[in-house]
């Protein structure tokens, strides 16, 4: 059951229950999915029994999951990507439940080859004023450091779906854009000089071969470790919250999105998010030329979604192919 959609020439979302909508989704029609799942057993979204995250076990809830994934499989074009922004599991016994692991073999299962594993660094003291997780707290560095652990990161793992792809995704001119808080190490300063003064003497540069901003945007998006993502660069999201069930939400960062669009995807292309929340996954890819369709269960965050995409509209409105 759909019980809200909001449908432009640009973008399709989607009030409901993902596997309502996906199965009606044509084969083969997704350019690229990005999403992070609902962790299981780490946090719980809504008191909607549709919510993956109300499983009663685990093991349930990797049955509902493989059942999307199936799904992402069947409409993703061959050749193609998908993106999962996850974390490992904290237990009820303070132990560790390998959920990436878990994702890894269910997309292998279902016509998938895992290709990469990005590892996004969170910053300690940030994580423990925002989850005042126990094992992050100073005190225990003087009472029992045995009960210390660092801050988890996050990661994104990244799946190419068996098959030839038709369509390369191509950059002509290289990479211009840098999503993050620190494009230039220290060393790379002392040879260029700013990342301003970088972008001003390539700015319009046309020789890929030669184009060192675009040399340096890669060099810096290759590492396996991606360590200045802005945690706090994203989309309205207080807003969405429900009194009564409201027990989690923070939207994936845009940095981490705008990243994947740019390397996985063409302008006009179709990106893909089943679990849309506040409508991160559609914003990016829109306001980067790219077409989005996206599906939220919780009627809150939909709502929010709505207006957060409605700021984008003069963005497609100047018939801009980039937000950047």
């Amino acid at each position: 059951m759909v019980k809200n959609q909001v449908v432009t020439e640009d973008y399709a979302i989607y009030n409901s229950d993902c596997m309502y909508v996906l199965p009606s989704l044509e084969s083969n029609s997704v350019d690229l999915s990005v999403y992070s799942p609902p962790f299981a057993g780490l946090y719980n979204y809504s008191s909607s029994p549709n919510d993956f995250s109300n499983c009663d076990s685990k093991e349930d809830f990797l049955k509902q999951y493989e059942f999307l994934i199936q799904e992402i499989s069947r409409v993703t074009k061959p050749g193609r990507v998908t993106a999962v922004h996850c974390t490992d599991v904290i237990q009820k016994d303070g132990s560790l439940w390998d959920f990436p692991h878990e994702i890894i073999k269910l997309h292998e299962k279902h016509g998938f080859k895992y290709r990469n594993k990005i590892t996004v660094w969170k910053e300690p003291l940030k994580v423990r004023m925002r989850t005042m997780v126990r094992s992050l707290m100073h005190k225990l560095i003087v009472e029992d450091s045995t009960e210390c652990f660092t801050a988890m990161p996050d990661y994104v793992l990244v799946f190419k779906k068996d098959g030839e792809n038709a369509v390369p995704v191509t950059h002509p001119v290289g990479l211009s854009y840098y999503a993050g808080s620190t494009p230039l190490l220290p060393a790379m300063e002392k040879k260029y000089g700013n990342f301003d003064q970088l972008k001003s003497k390539y700015k319009d540069h046309k020789d890929p071969k030669t184009n060192k901003l675009s040399h340096i945007i890669w060099q810096r998006y290759a590492s396996s470790v991606w360590d200045d993502i802005r945690i706090d660069n994203v989309l309205k999201y207080k807003e969405g919250r429900d009194e009564d069930d409201e027990k989690h939400v923070h939207p994936l960062q845009l940095d981490v999105i705008y990243r994947i669009v740019e390397l996985y995807s063409n302008p006009g292309e179709v990106v893909f998010t089943p679990f849309m929340g506040v409508g991160s996954e559609v914003y990016a890819p829109v306001s980067m030329g790219r077409k989005a369709i996206g599906i939220e269960l919780k009627d809150s965050y939909f709502n929010q979604a709505i207006k957060n995409l409605k700021s984008i509209q003069p963005l497609i409105e100047q018939n801009q192919t980039s937000l950047f």
